[in-house]
């Protein structure tokens, strides 16, 4: 690591294959605390390269536990996180909204880091259990169109950097691999990014991938679908803005996006959401992000179609009946 290290504070970078053997080692524990937490510290004092984000990306998916859903056409629903706005669970949400309106979900996640609630934070707190078993996990996608992977079981060689991550409380690389490396590998992706240059990595790595996806920005700040300002798309069919009032007559507001200070708090948000029993403000966010998930799994082809399926999911209590079925089936386990 020593020489890694030097070559990187004299502010070089990595080739595609260098950067994944350093992963490799990661994931292998050959390296202490010290020695991990400079290597993060590099990438937050300067932006990661295209290189060395698909390097990484390489290794972490080359030592997952994979797991295959066969035909299933899934979609994940994710967040960088790090933005350093503490909404609350808005992904999470988002993807029961998008599970109970017919599209199979297998959302990737973990505990928060740079937030107060991670989606595996929320996840827990419902009652959900974390697993890597294929046939449990493939039942309960079955039975309610979503399931959970929880990503350090699912990334176990990541397990030295857990500790890390949480102590130092700020976006790291890490948060930018997340999106990228789930293990169900789903069909569609849509991602949360909290800045324009990340937006036109994620495009320029997915873009070469050939695969189908949405990234989007809302312009102040956030790694989701705000309502707070208008937000930038960018598919692989195409690049678009989006107003507010395109998605919703309902005027948002950053306080109206609020978390909580706590888990707990965190949790009972979430849950009030599921419930039916959000705010205006909060149900047009959920709603506005589950409409752009659909259209990006290809379900529909004009945004107020798609706004009118996830209000439907919401307002007829399929979000609730998901929710209830999902963690009923938690109890057989």
């Amino acid at each position: 690591m020593k020489e890694l290290l030097l070559y990187l504070f004299e502010h070089r970078t990595l080739s595609r294959e260098r950067a994944k053997e350093a992963l490799l080692a990661i994931g292998e524990g050959k390296y202490n605390e010290h020695e991990l937490s400079a290597f993060m510290s590099v990438f937050l004092m300067r932006n990661i390269t295209l290189e060395e984000m698909a390097g990484f990306k390489d290794a972490l998916l080359e030592l997952c536990v994979k797991i295959n859903f066969g035909a299933t056409q899934s979609i994940d629903i994710v967040g960088t996180g790090g933005d350093g706005r503490n909404t609350f669970n808005i992904s999470t949400i988002t993807c029961f909204i998008v599970a109970a309106a017919g599209q199979p979900v297998t959302k990737h996640g973990s505990f928060g880091s740079s937030s107060v609630s991670g989606a595996s934070n929320f996840m827990s707190a419902l009652g959900y259990q974390f697993k890597t078993d294929p046939s449990l996990l493939a039942n309960e996608l079955a039975e309610t169109n979503l399931c959970f992977l929880h990503a350090p079981i699912f990334h176990p060689a990541l397990k030295t950097v857990a500790p890390i991550r949480k102590n130092l409380r700020v976006r790291t690389v890490f948060n930018l691999l997340g999106p990228l490396v789930n293990p169900a590998e789903p069909a569609f992706q849509m991602i949360g990014a909290y800045n324009i240059e990340i937006v036109r990595m994620y495009n320029y790595l997915l873009q070469s991938e050939n695969r189908k996806y949405a990234i989007v920005h809302s312009m102040d700040g956030y790694d989701e679908v705000s309502l707070t300002s208008e937000v930038k798309v960018v598919s692989h069919k195409e690049e678009k803005m989006i107003s507010p009032s395109a998605f919703s007559s309902v005027a948002v507001n950053h306080a109206s996006l609020f978390g909580g200070e706590s888990v707990e708090q965190a949790a009972k948000i979430g849950y009030a959401i599921l419930m039916g029993e959000g705010t205006q403000q909060q149900n047009a966010v959920v709603i506005a992000n589950a409409a752009l998930a659909l259209m990006t799994a290809e379900r529909y082809n004009d945004l107020p179609t798609a706004l009118e399926a996830a209000a439907d999911a919401l307002h007829s209590g399929k979000v609730k009946q998901t929710m209830n079925r999902l963690i009923q089936l938690q109890s057989k386990l």
